[in-house]
């Protein structure tokens, strides 16, 4: 495609995701590149980006920050997984922890053991065995350099990307105020070679990243990259977003509360609680969904409810030409699962590592597009499977989800579990065994088999094995400091207003 060598490399727009690709290329690169961020004050960023899952912190450790820094500067919380109410039936709830649940071995997954268990009567419910929901059902937490525990960060995205803006700079990242108002193009090749900014100034580059949100501004508006529509299996297109004043200490996990057209978050940061409400617009209206969300939280409003509209799906390539899409204006898998930050860095990350120095080929987009592709539809299947195990029979919404088909590679999951009781997790799975076991285990998707393992062990064995290990969980759970008083004396921000 390009033989020309790459060195300038132009992101358009700011915010967490902008930022976040900012840092990667400066820390990691940053010697072998001249880096240029654009982005306007005048041009506000969604910023509800507040939950994370644990390769946060593999991302920071290659980026070199203290955790209590970010913290710190973020008013960061500890999370330990997601507590689901109201996703199975109404009245049900279970927690997708970040933690391993039992002790696997090569033949087979502890839940195998356990449900052998089950039958013989033997043992407590699967929770019991998994120290990290343990501690989040306590709201105890406690991390040092030799912690076994696993978990990830609630977080101010604002402030986040003010973090990494601070953090960029200082390693040579150069920011340029100003409004976009030409995308210039080479007229053989169709590459950008530049932005025109409406002061009349322009920024060349060799690569450009495109992190000017849902608009797509580059990948979209000037490329015509083209969109894969997943509305059909994730309907919900508008989310409301308000932050109110914490009215106690900051429990360790998100909470996704299902309601009958959609479900609300709530997300306990040191200084507030973010709220969202996600719903369909065929379902609720946003005059309807404001009163819902303002009547389901608790403590006082400190922001206006904000309306975010969106349309789930993908970009159809996000490396087009020499223009790469990261964040929204590469597509949006809505944030059930705090998977947005993760797939913002682990696309700067895979640019890292294939970033095309020599000049820009065919070969290498396309590698890096099938990638991202098979990442995001696992994720994909990941969220679907929560509307689809689903057994509410009380609105349209929730009937139209739990009969809709959905991905054959999510049919397959869904039968190989039910049918035989095995969980895998693909060589390019973000999520882990545990995590689709216990979503499907919490959504009431009980196996008719299972691997019979745990048939090789007497019942006192079985015993002793699941009382042993439970005891040990209980024990090491009731050593560990109330999530609150960690936070107050590990990384406390300072005290400012809290809005």
């Amino acid at each position: 495609m390009s033989t020309q060598q790459v060195k300038r490399v132009v992101i358009a727009g700011g915010g967490t995701a902008g930022w976040i690709a900012a840092a990667a290329l400066s820390r990691m690169l940053g010697p072998l590149l001249d880096i240029t961020l654009v982005e306007s004050d005048a041009i506000g960023t969604v910023g509800v980006g507040e939950a994370t899952i644990p390769t946060h912190r593999t991302f920071h450790h290659l980026l070199g920050i203290d955790e209590r820094e970010f913290m710190r500067a973020t008013k960061a919380t500890f999370k330990l997984g997601i507590a689901f109410e109201n996703w199975g039936g109404v009245g049900d709830r279970y927690i997708h922890s970040f933690g391993q649940v039992g002790k696997p071995s090569w033949m087979g997954e502890f839940y195998n053991i356990w449900m052998y268990a089950q039958e013989r009567g033997i043992g407590d419910a699967l929770d019991a065995y998994c120290f990290e929901l343990q501690a989040a059902e306590e709201d105890r937490f406690y991390t040092s350099e030799k912690a076994n525990i696993n978990f990830a960060y609630h977080l101010d995205a604002s402030l986040y990307a003010k973090f990494l803006r601070t953090f960029s700079e200082a390693k040579g990242v150069k920011r340029v105020e100003g409004l976009i108002d030409t995308v210039e193009q080479d007229g053989e090749s169709g590459f950008i070679t530049a932005l025109k900014l409406q002061s009349g100034e322009r920024i060349e580059g060799d690569l450009f990243i495109d992190c000017t949100g849902f608009r797509g501004l580059l990948i979209e508006q000037t490329l015509k990259t083209g969109y894969e529509d997943w509305t059909h299996w994730l309907p919900t297109d508008s989310a409301l977003a308000v932050q109110t004043r914490s009215v106690g200490p900051a429990i360790p996990y998100t909470r996704a509360i299902a309601h009958h057209a959609g479900w609300q978050w709530r997300i306990p940061l040191q200084h507030r609680v973010g709220n969202g409400l996600v719903f369909c617009s065929e379902n609720m209206q946003p005059d309807e969904a404001q009163e819902f969300l303002l009547n389901n939280v608790d403590g006082e409003p400190l922001t206006e409810p904000r309306l975010i509209r969106y349309k789930t799906g993908r970009r159809r390539k996000v490396w087009n030409k020499n223009c790469i899409a990261l964040g929204l204006s590469s597509g949006f898998v809505e944030p059930l699962e705090s998977t947005s930050i993760h797939l913002i860095q682990i696309g700067a990350t895979r640019l890292v590592q294939q970033f095309p120095f020599s000049g820009i080929s065919e070969a290498i987009a396309n590698h890096y597009n099938e990638q991202a592709e098979r990442e995001l539809e696992k994720i994909r299947d990941f969220i679907v499977l929560h509307y689809k195990l689903t057994e509410r029979d009380d609105s349209d919404f929730w009937r139209a989800r739990r009969d809709m088909l959905v991905p054959d590679t999510l049919s397959q999951r869904i039968a190989l579990f039910r049918e035989n009781g095995l969980v895998y997790q693909a060589s390019d799975d973000l999520f882990r065994v545990d995590s689709w076991l216990q979503v499907m285990m919490g959504q009431r998707l009980k196996p008719k088999g299972y691997h019979h393992m745990g048939h090789m062990m007497t019942d006192d064995q079985l015993t002793r094995a699941l009382d042993g290990l439970q005891a040990s969980i209980a024990q090491a759970v009731s050593k560990l400091p109330k999530h609150q008083d960690f936070i107050d004396t590990y990384c406390a921000a300072p005290e400012t207003e809290t809005a």
